[in-house]
């Protein structure tokens, strides 16, 4: 059995900040890369006004092409989605697992969503408990839950308010996001021990992005703790267009090389996830 989850998200978070928008067939070919490597679960793209995020505006399409090719078994293909529209283009689509989530930031919940905490925080979980009725997988995030590119520090109560609104809905699978970089190994062991402590049967995942140079340290922390979801970025790629200051993710490839070096058990290929990097980077 595998000892950790890796979400890759390279295709959505990594893409939606490249300033050109990158064709199509070469973008199939790069998610099929990554999906044939072994990745657990690869997050394709985002149901977003193409206006706003026009590097996601053919979402729909690459999850169609993706099932019409055929898939590795076992692979599930994620999408995000931040309202009720983009749920729908999502069943439309086929997405196996859901991604929403609210920021614990009051100015990046309105830059990102246009939405205050409060307001955005009752949509998700409305949409989250739809979603499961209808047999979807569903992950909610708790975003900016170590630090904001625009408020700086976050108060933790702020961000378990939101976990416990996730979990007092019956809503497990509980992701939190490091949008910014700003978070530190001991503040990320801190924090996920608080939210494995606000219900049993939790199923966490985190979300680092490297602006410091801790994103392994993170990605470590938050495993001791008890996280066995680890979302990543292939070559290092993301960053929020809506997070100031934030950087790429902590790169897919270190992780894999990382955990393996330990023995803990991916079943990821690394040869062929550098190979679908070098494609994407040259």
């Amino acid at each position: 059995m595998k000892d950790v989850v890796i979400h890759e998200v390279g295709p959505r978070d990594g893409l939606q900040m490249e300033k050109e928008v990158a064709p199509f067939e070469r973008r199939l070919a790069w998610i099929r890369g990554l999906v044939d490597s072994g990745l657990d679960i690869v997050q394709v793209g985002s149901f977003v006004h193409p206006t706003k995020v026009p590097q996601m505006a053919d979402s729909d399409r690459l999850f169609t092409q993706l099932r019409a090719g055929g898939l590795r078994p076992g692979a599930v293909l994620s999408g995000l989605v931040l309202n009720e529209k983009g749920m729908e283009r999502g069943y439309a689509a086929g997405v196996d697992l859901f991604c929403m989530g609210v920021s614990a930031s009051e100015t990046h919940s309105r830059k990102n969503t246009g939405m205050p905490i409060a307001e955005a925080s009752e949509r998700i979980v409305a949409m989250a408990k739809q979603a499961l009725a209808a047999g979807k997988r569903v992950q909610v995030s708790v975003q900016s839950a170590f630090g904001c590119g625009y408020e700086g520090p976050v108060p933790e109560e702020r961000v378990l308010r939101l976990v416990r609104q996730y979990v007092e809905n019956d809503i497990t699978n509980i992701s939190l996001a490091d949008t910014a970089g700003h978070a530190a190994p001991q503040q990320v062991a801190r924090m996920f021990e608080q939210v494995f402590a606000l219900g049993s049967g939790l199923d966490c995942a985190c979300h680092f992005h490297d602006t410091y140079g801790l994103g392994l340290a993170n990605v470590w922390a938050a495993m001791e703790a008890g996280v066995t979801h680890v979302e990543t970025s292939v070559a290092g790629l993301g960053g929020c267009p809506y997070a100031a200051g934030a950087s790429g993710n902590v790169a897919s490839e270190d992780v894999v090389y990382m955990l393996d070096g330990m023995g803990i058990q991916t079943g990821v290929d690394l040869d062929r996830l550098l190979e679908a990097g070098w494609a994407i980077s040259r």
